[in-house]
Formats: C-alpha cells, sequence, structure tokens
C-alpha cells in the first residue's frame, strides 16, 4: 500500500500566506501576548517560535518574561491589564508554571475573547456543548490543526473506529469532542488503559500524543491496514527529534501517516495564529 504522507509543513504555509493576505487588508493590526514565568529553556523556545510566527504574519508580538518566584497576585495583575489592553487581541499562558501557582486560576482570568488556547471554561464548553464552529470559535490549536488537516487530505471521520493516546486538555479531550462532532466512534487511551495495542489495532483513524520513545513506540504490528496514522508525540534522543510512531516501519501498512517532523506540529503553529485573528474579529 502506497501510503499518503500528510504535510502538514506544506498546507500550514498555504494558510499562512492566507493569513497574511487578511491582516494586509484589514484595518485592525492584530496583536498577541505571551506570559511566560520563569526562564526554563524549552518554554523560552516555545515562545520565540510563537513570536516568530506571528511577526512573519503581521501579527504584532509581546512577550512579558516574569521571574519564576512571581506573585500569584502579580501574575493576575498583569493579565488584567493585558485584558484591557484594547491592541492585545490574544493572550497565551506559556504553560506548565511552577507549582506554587494555580494554573486553573490563571487560566480562568484570561477574558475568553482573547483566550487563544481555548482553554478557558468558557471556551471549553462551548466545544462540548457543540456550540461551536473551527472558523469562528477558539478551539485548542493542536486538535484544529489536526482536524484540518484530516479535511485537507479527504480522510473519512464518519463511521469510523478513532482512538486517541492522549487525555489532555490540549489535546485529547479536545480531540475527542471534534471528531465525535464528525461522527466517528472515539475510544480514549491513556498510561492506565489496559491491553492498549488491543484498541489500537482496531483503530481507522489513530492518534498518538505520548512522547516517551523509546519506552512507547508504534510499530507496524500494532497498526491496522490501512489505518490512518497521526503522529504528535515528541521525543528528543541525543538532540534529534523522535515521534511515537516508528515511521519508515509503519508507513507500508497504513493509508495516509504525518511525519514527523513536518506533520502536526506546522499545523499546530499556524492554528495558534487562525485563532489570533479570529479574537481579533478578522
Amino acid at each position: 500500500m502506497m501510503a499518503v504522507v500528510m504535510d502538514g509543513k506544506e498546507l500550514a504555509q498555504t494558510i499562512k500566506r492566507e493569513i497574511m493576505g487578511k491582516v494586509e487588508s484589514s484595518d485592525i493590526t492584530p496583536g498577541a501576548a505571551s506570559v511566560l514565568v520563569g526562564d526554563e529553556p524549552s518554554s523560552k523556545k516555545y515562545v520565540e517560535l510563537k513570536g516568530k510566527d506571528c511577526r512573519s504574519v503581521g501579527i504584532n508580538f509581546q512577550t512579558h518574561q516574569l521571574p519564576k518566584d512571581v506573585s500569584e497576585e502579580e501574575l493576575l495583575g498583569l493579565i488584567d491589564e493585558l485584558n484591557e489592553d484594547s491592541e492585545i487581541h490574544g493572550i497565551i499562558i506559556q504553560l506548565p508554571l511552577p507549582q506554587k501557582l494555580s494554573a486553573e486560576k490563571v487560566i480562568m482570568r484570561v477574558d475568553p475573547a482573547k483566550d487563544v488556547d481555548g482553554l478557558h471554561p468558557y471556551n471549553v464548553g462551548k466545544l462540548w456543548l457543540g456550540d461551536y464552529e473551527l472558523e469562528r470559535d477558539l478551539v485548542p490549536s493542536t486538535p484544529k490543526g489536526i482536524m484540518e488537516l484530516l479535511e485537507h487530505y479527504d480522510v473519512e471521520i464518519q463511521g469510523k473506529e478513532a482512538v486517541i493516546i492522549n487525555r489532555s486538555n490540549l489535546v485529547g479531550k479536545p480531540l475527542a469532542k471534534l471528531l465525535l462532532d464528525k461522527n466517528a466512534t472515539v475510544t480514549t487511551c491513556h498510561s492506565k488503559t489496559k491491553n492498549i495495542e488491543e484498541h489500537m489495532q482496531r483503530a481507522d483513524i489513530l492518534v498518538s500524543a505520548v512522547g516517551r520513545r523509546p519506552e512507547f513506540q508504534i510499530t507496524e504490528n500494532m497498526v491496522k491496514e490501512g489505518a490512518v496514522v497521526v503522529d504528535v508525540g515528541m521525543s528528543y534522543i541525543n538532540d534529534k527529534l523522535y515521534g511515537d510512531v516508528d515511521f519508515e516501519e509503519v508507513k507500508g501498512k497504513t493509508s495516509h501517516i504525518t511525519p514527523m517532523p513536518g506533520g502536526v506540529g506546522p499545523m499546530t503553529r499556524v492554528a495558534l495564529l487562525q485563532n489570533i485573528l479570529i479574537a481579533a474579529g478578522i
């Protein structure tokens, strides 16, 4: 079987060009602000990438870096200021926060209309009640990017068995709802799932977001013939990036598969830009 490699990098570039056109023709200059607590290297790198992405399409981007011992009161005060700032349309809280800070309280403080990560209970509630459209509402970037990738490659979802190996608020839970709303039969697996390979082997659509390679690695015998495989997991081994899926081994058994890198990652990044434009009303 000749698998279709779902090229997220190429599709993301096409979407970025569309975003640039919208920004150029709009009277509004979209603005986003990232709130970073501490100086954890990977978090700093993610914020820098988000800033680079935003600026590349004409979105103004600010980074507010606070010391890791910042008080909750000071952090919430900054969010209040950003909520009131009419030039800031999107607020990005870089997670995880230091343990002494309540991520729930911080996310709750963000104006739902500026919650471009789609984590505020208002936006989560809209998603779970089915009161949303991907084109006009704030849905977490990775699930949104995955759905756009599946749609672009004409992957049939209705009536299919979808298995997601992840139950986080950023990926697994919202993606399960998006697939459910497209009439898939969805199974969510996690670290306590028994006989996980049995679930994987019956999946028409398999999405893995574990990021614990080599302890967890998807090989050919775990995948159904003709399955669609979406690899979200990221593991660094000797400074090289790997996904959850053994791409070369699994590819021949699938109908569609995402590469790593160049699959879901670019779609996640461009979906955040789309959310900022939604928040700006563009």
